[in-house]
């Protein structure tokens, strides 16, 4: 079996030498690289299949190197900074990572959310995915990461769109936010609950009167559902 491939992008020295060290040591292949652009130049390069990325950078910081990848791929990342906001947390995911963690780091922490990550993205994406999702100006696609609404391709975010996917496939069922947590992001997610109620609010905003005929329901106490409507 192939080496797991990280590519650690970190400024300080200390801190990646210490996590490439830390996973050469659990058999991982590890690259490093020192700032945005050669962070960007590195991930083309190697190819590899999980992005542990800092916020802060020179050149290009971790925001528009986050930007970049998403623009040409879906392999997951992991965002690190010492800003532990809820906004900075909440723009990591909008951007499209799959996890974030606040410095200082522990590396047996990262190994496990690396590990959860990757078993996720690896077991959430359809082997096959012959069908597109069609709804009224709606057309959801898993397989090509793929929303279309009125005939016209959006952006949207890896996660927003697999929550999207999952609960308009089984529209018309409430699902928990735990369930959510689940069934999208994996059981073993570090997260809390609040993810799910920042990506119901993002689709929102994006899905807002495109249709009169189906709608992302909050059914209070429960949870969500992508609910029908006569």
């Amino acid at each position: 079996m192939m080496e797991t491939k990280i590519l650690v992008i970190e400024d300080e020295v200390a801190i990646s030498e210490a996590i490439k060290s830390f996973f050469e040591t659990e058999g991982y292949d590890v690259k490093v690289a020192a700032d945005g652009s050669e962070g960007i130049s590195f991930f083309k390069m190697y190819d590899p299949d999980i992005t542990v990325l800092d916020i802060t950078l020179p050149k290009k910081d971790g925001w528009q190197v986050c930007r970049e990848i998403r623009e040409s791929s879906q392999k997951p990342i992991i965002m690190i900074s010492t800003k532990g906001e809820v906004f900075d947390k909440v723009l990591g995911l909008e951007l499209g990572a799959d996890d974030y963690m606040v410095k200082p780091i522990d590396n047996k922490e990262l190994s496990a959310r690396i590990k959860a990550v990757l078993r996720r993205c690896r077991s959430s994406v359809p082997q096959t995915d012959d069908e597109v999702i069609r709804f009224e100006n709606i057309e959801i696609s898993h397989e090509k990461y793929e929303l279309k609404l009125k005939g016209k391709s959006v952006d949207i975010p890896p996660k927003e769109l697999e929550l999207l996917y999952f609960l308009s496939s089984n529209y018309n069922r409430v699902f928990t936010r735990d369930q959510l947590l689940d069934k999208v992001w994996g059981f073993d997610y570090l997260g809390d609950s609040r993810t799910v109620d920042v990506h119901i609010k993002r689709l929102r905003e994006k899905l807002e009167g495109v249709s009169d005929k189906w709608v992302i329901k909050t059914v209070w106490g429960v949870g969500y559902k992508f609910e029908i409507l006569n």
